[in-house]
């Protein structure tokens, strides 16, 4: 039972949380992310990426800056300004993006390859390090952006030039004899070759991302092969990792793989391609592997942020259920990732239970990574941050306190703007004679059923309140059912049409429905709390807040320093309170607390003792912390029992 998102083009977004997210990365996010492209952000970290491209054009002399990689900067923030055009015109954009298209045909060469780097600074060595340099990671992206170009404007210029690269790839990579065998250490290729199949309905892009599905950890080990079979890996993890192939998902053919390991983004656009094949092909095996890598993710290697990667060593998943808070690595591109593949999921078989992790990494894993302003970001999301051990712990070297103009390594912030820029795609869903509604999130869509035409309309007040109200336009009277997921956050709902609860935890109303028909869902959005499992040893003892779809943190601007020693009584109300100042129109939860006190000896006989008078406990939305100055955080607080 597979279902098809209904695509960008067929949804606009008026819910009033994310339509302003959305209208952010219009304003704000696109045009500073240009600049930051363009070199033009005081005190940023410089990208280099249009210069880049400047160079392999022929227009500029100097030096290439930045990593292998840093084509991709671009490629994300392309198909980010796509998603806009498609959604709004906006001539000063288009006309920027032409531009830069303009600068990508220049920079190509006459075989069709297209890789600043390695027309810059190697021009001879292409095609001999697939592990390491990311060319078929970045050619991915372009192709991305190639496809949402296209199918936002009509225009087919960028289109031609990925096409003459991918051209240039089959050309010399494939099973045949006298090709390269090989597969990319990043993955991210495979997912674009299937959108563009889907545009294209060329088989052969199918095959090609079929291949690198298939080749990848067969033995011998590619990786080593054009190494001349040396073992020269730098991310050994343990004796008997063989040759560190873990990290790039290489370990073992991908239909054999049961947990989550390695390099946690490019896991994920794996698995999300392995997801896309399988619903294509009508693969069972790859299906049946996705479902085993899900569980791994979710039940045991997964924050309760839906943060993925617990590791900062090889930004990577370790064991399970280790699942640090302070040293959390959880990178916005891995949640990113994350979601693209339980989209993907859903149409493999939609259950509710992909679409509730899908939300809670959106809101608790992505929107983070983004301050309100939309002018500063994390590439690690921690849920727990002391400013003064992130300076001076060199364990935790890679949590920032507050957010940074830019990165060095800028992959997170475009591939934020494109998340959200097409987030309509991860809203409705049609498959058999059946209408799902996966994300509440306000919105309007329309779609043929059974002969009739038939518009949609969603009004949503999540994630701070828990209503949600649908009205059905028919040109004539239509049976379908109406299937909405009934989120595991919601203790109780109330719905004014008959509806039942199906075994993939949707609640399905089956009917006839009139032109104009309504119906109202109530969800209970109230604070609960939110429990690990004992094997997850850093959350022994503590508890977290949660409401609706939020998970919530403590922070120090409004709880005082040393958030270890409070601790929030298991018998506390959980009290809602309007959030003001730069949270105006959020909602926090605050609770009666208590604080330890902390004028004791470093070491005694005697345990410390409560503080007389307890202390009021306040919590925010974890995705709006750090908004408000630089100051400790934590979404885990002891509980006294």
């Amino acid at each position: 039972m597979s279902a098809t998102p209904i695509p960008q083009e067929k949804v606009k977004i008026t819910d009033s949380f994310f339509s302003a997210y959305q209208a952010l990365v219009r304003s704000e996010v696109l045009p500073y992310q240009w600049k930051a492209l363009n070199d033009e952000i005081d005190g940023a970290e410089k990208s280099g990426c249009i210069h880049n491209f400047r160079l392999a054009a022929g227009l500029e002399t100097g030096e290439f800056h930045g990593m292998v990689f840093q084509d991709s900067d671009l490629a994300k923030w392309l198909e980010a300004a796509a998603y806009c055009l498609q959604d709004q015109k906006d001539e000063a954009l288009e006309a920027d993006c032409d531009r830069v298209i303009e600068l990508l045909e220049k920079a190509q060469q006459s075989d069709g390859y297209l890789n600043s780097y390695y027309t810059v600074k190697e021009p001879g060595n292409r095609f001999h390090n697939f592990r390491d340099c990311h060319e078929l990671y970045c050619a991915g992206h372009l192709l991305e952006a190639a496809v949402a170009y296209k199918k936002a404007t009509g225009k087919d210029a960028f289109l031609q030039v990925m096409l003459r690269y991918m051209d240039c790839l089959m050309e010399h990579i494939g099973p045949e004899e006298g090709k390269l065998h090989a597969y990319p250490g990043h993955e991210e290729i495979e997912l674009a070759l299937v959108k563009l199949y889907d545009l294209t309905k060329e088989k052969k892009y199918l095959d090609f991302a079929r291949y690198f599905i298939d080749e990848r950890g067969r033995q011998p080990y590619y990786f080593v092969t054009e190494r001349g079979g040396q073992d020269a890996d730098a991310f050994r993890f343990s004796g008997n990792d063989a040759h560190g192939m873990r990290y790039f998902q290489a370990h073992e053919p991908v239909r054999m793989q049961k947990d989550a390991v390695g390099h946690s983004v490019r896991a994920v656009y794996l698995y999300s391609a392995m997801a896309d094949l399988a619903l294509r092909l009508k693969d069972d095996s790859l299906k049946a592997a996705c479902e085993r890598l899900y569980d791994s993710l979710a039940h045991r290697r997964m924050y309760v942020t839906g943060g993925i990667g617990s590791t900062h060593h090889g930004e990577a998943f370790s064991f399970d259920y280790d699942l640090p808070p302070d040293t959390a690595y959880a990178e916005t591109c891995a949640a990113i990732g994350l979601v693209f593949f339980l989209r993907r999921m859903l149409s493999l078989e939609p259950r509710a239970e992909y679409a509730d992790v899908m939300e809670r990494a959106l809101y608790n894993a992505v929107l983070p990574g983004m301050s309100l302003d939309g002018k500063s970001f994390f590439y690690v999301n921690p849920l727990e941050s002391d400013p003064v051990a992130c300076e001076l712990d060199p364990g935790k070297w890679h949590v920032k306190p507050v957010r940074q103009k830019w990165f060095a390594c800028a992959c997170c912030p475009p591939n934020l703007a494109r998340l959200l820029a097409n987030l309509g795609e991860y809203i409705w869903q049609l498959g058999d004679s059946s209408l799902y509604v996966n994300l509440f999130i306000g919105s309007q869509t329309s779609f043929s059923m059974g002969g009739a035409n038939v518009r949609v309309e969603m009004e949503s007040g999540l994630p701070f309140e828990g209503s949600v109200r649908l009205r059905v336009h028919v040109d004539k009277p239509v049976r379908f059912k109406l299937k909405l997921r009934r989120p595991a956050w919601s203790r109780r709902y109330a719905c004014s049409l008959k509806a039942s609860l199906n075994e993939q935890g949707y609640l399905c109303i089956d009917r006839i429905w009139q032109d104009g028909d309504e119906l109202e869902l109530r969800l209970d959005v109230s604070p609960r709390r939110v429990y690990a499992s004992p094997l997850v040893k850093d959350a022994l003892g503590r508890v977290c807040l949660s409401r609706g779809p939020l998970i919530y943190a403590l922070e120090e601007v409004d709880n005082g320093e040393n958030l270890c020693l409070l601790s929030l009584p298991r018998d506390a109300e959980l009290q809602e309170e309007k959030l003001d100042g730069v949270l105006s129109g959020m909602v926090g939860i605050r609770a009666a607390g208590r604080r330890l006190n902390a004028e004791t000896p470093l070491y005694g006989y005697e345990p410390p003792v409560q503080e007389a008078e307890g202390v009021e406990l306040r919590f925010v939305p974890y995705f709006a912390w750090a908004n408000r100055g630089m100051g400790e955080m934590s979404v885990f607080v002891r509980e006294d029992v």
